[in-house]
């Protein structure tokens, strides 16, 4: 091989010319303290609160106390083969989900990993979990309704959307049955739901995935699941992440309902987390900032002005009591961050009154705006009539005999319940509903028997469906009642009753 002197040099100045010096510059620092699913870091002088750090085995930690001379962060997964004196590396960003349409339909953990086992999440957006609420200026009043099909609700506790409203109660009463009839409710809406399971059994985030699949709910929703078997950090994260999901969907416009299945369990996981931290305890051992974690969750939720596009985020965070005690510290916080709040009892849901709302207690802050006209006229006087009714029911205990105009109102306010009474899944279009509190708070059902009122309903709204649909119809598009609905509607109602009677009595 005959090689010259200049090829060689040629060579060795093209390769010059080639490198480039790099160098790669990772902060990290050495692992102190680990157990329990928290780690103490030394080293991280320039670490961010809720930042993410990559520990060794790909497992990965976010940054919660900054503290002089260590960090303390929560192992956002198993700690297995993790010990003290290993590296522990920045990744200079914090904790974020991905976000997009290929979520929808999907079961995802806090960190947005699919869980369902259909595949990969096809997507390349990303959120962070926390990110600030938007200001008084970007938003407006709540004035949309989000219909529920809950007769209970729409009638007396109206929800709008871009509103928060508590659904609070004690276990085994109803709560979470009551969101996911709200969740089926939106089908053809297009409202983008997401329900996030907290701390739940994975049977019942499992039942919950199959009965909104069976009633083809899960083509708009997305299901976020930390359940029991989950470490408490994830738990933490599970609220935040589904509301990042959602975010994505209302700053492009759209209509996000969102719901936290319960808070009651996220505050005790951010309690177990806080106390492994070192963190001071406060009243029933929960840390003093566990109002403001529910405080910047719950600002999230929000109608934005029409210049951002108008898209909503409504809120439905559940609270479970312990024997109907509302007075405890978390029901309480979380009651004075909603719009509102949904009770339960469980006295009603026993007594065969489901769903089990307590028209007393309940109440919407956002009220009659969150209401179409039609519905605000036919039960502007439902909740006072109810209020009547149980202070008789009461009085009449005591075998008392009451007058005639008394005797009415007891009667009425037996019927007005039968109306509220609702199956599980059976939401109740806003137009049906309308049409059957139409008859019962004008009197056309004081010849039914109570025990028959329930059926007088389902074969009303069947007859209305089959001979008159241009009336629900008209009631849809008008939004209210006028004179000429009005008389199409009693003409209709007193027709009915005529094939009722011949037929059953």
């Amino acid at each position: 091989m005959n090689i010259k002197p200049e090829e060689i040099t040629s060579i060795i100045k093209k390769e010059i010319e080639r490198y480039e010096k790099k160098i790669d510059t990772v902060d990290s620092g050495t692992i102190i303290q680990i157990g329990d699913g928290i780690a103490r870091v030394y080293g991280l002088d320039d670490c961010m609160e809720g930042e993410l750090l990559e520990f060794p085995g790909g497992v990965y930690g976010m940054a919660l106390n900054l503290e002089q001379d260590n960090v303390g962060c929560v192992l956002l997964g198993s700690g297995e083969g993790i010990k003290e004196g290993d590296v522990v590396k920045r990744s200079g960003k914090v904790v974020e989900v991905p976000v997009g349409e290929a979520l929808i339909g999907r079961v995802v953990n806090s960190l947005g990993v699919p869980i369902d086992g259909k595949g990969p999440i096809k997507t390349t957006e990303t959120r962070p979990v926390e990110v600030e609420a938007p200001g008084v200026i970007e938003r407006q009043s709540v004035k949309v309704p989000l219909q529920t099909g809950i007769k209970a609700i729409d009638s007396m506790v109206p929800i709008g959307r871009g509103q928060r409203e508590l659904i609070i109660g004690d276990r085994q009463t109803g709560k979470t049955a009551l969101t996911i009839d709200t969740i089926l409710n939106q089908k053809g809406k297009d409202v983008v739901c997401i329900y996030v399971a907290i701390g739940q059994k994975q049977s019942t985030v499992a039942h919950i995935v199959n009965t909104l699949s069976e009633m083809g709910a899960l083509d708009y929703t997305i299901v976020v699941a930390s359940t029991a078997s989950h470490s408490a950090p994830l738990q933490y994260l599970a609220p935040y992440a589904g509301c990042s999901m959602g975010e994505y969907f209302m700053n492009k416009g759209r209509d996000v309902l969102i719901v936290y299945d319960d808070l009651s369990k996220h505050a005790v996981a951010y309690r177990a987390m806080s106390l492994l931290l070192r963190r001071p305890p406060g009243r029933e051992a929960y840390p003093g900032d566990v109002f403001y974690i529910h405080s910047k969750l719950l600002e999230r939720a929000a109608k934005l002005s029409d210049k951002l596009g108008g898209g909503s985020l409504t809120a439905l965070p559940i609270i479970e009591t312990l024997a109907g005690d509302v007075t405890a510290y978390i029901p309480t916080n979380v009651i004075s961050i909603t719009d509102g709040q949904i009770f339960l009892e469980a006295e009603l849901f026993h007594s065969g009154q489901r769903p089990a709302v307590n028209a007393g207690i309940s109440v919407s802050r956002v009220g009659g705006n969150a209401q179409i006209k039609a519905m605000k006229q036919v039960t502007g006087t439902l909740r006072l009539e109810l209020a009547q009714y149980r202070e008789l029911a009461a009085f009449a205990q005591f075998g008392t005999d009451l007058d005639s105009d008394a005797k009415m109102r007891l009667e009425k306010g037996k019927r007005l319940i039968e109306i509220l009474k609702q199956d599980q899944y059976m939401p109740v279009s806003v137009e049906n509903q309308v049409m059957i509190f139409f008859a019962g708070t004008n009197n056309y059902l004081m010849d039914i028997p109570v025990h028959q009122v329930t059926r007088f309903e389902n074969e009303f709204l069947q007859y209305m469906d089959t001979h008159h649909r241009d009336i629900g119809k008209a009631i849809g598009d008008v939004k209210a009642l006028n004179d000429e609905i009005k008389q199409q509607l009693i003409d209709a109602i007193e027709e009915f009753k005529k094939i009722f009677s011949i037929e059953k009595y």
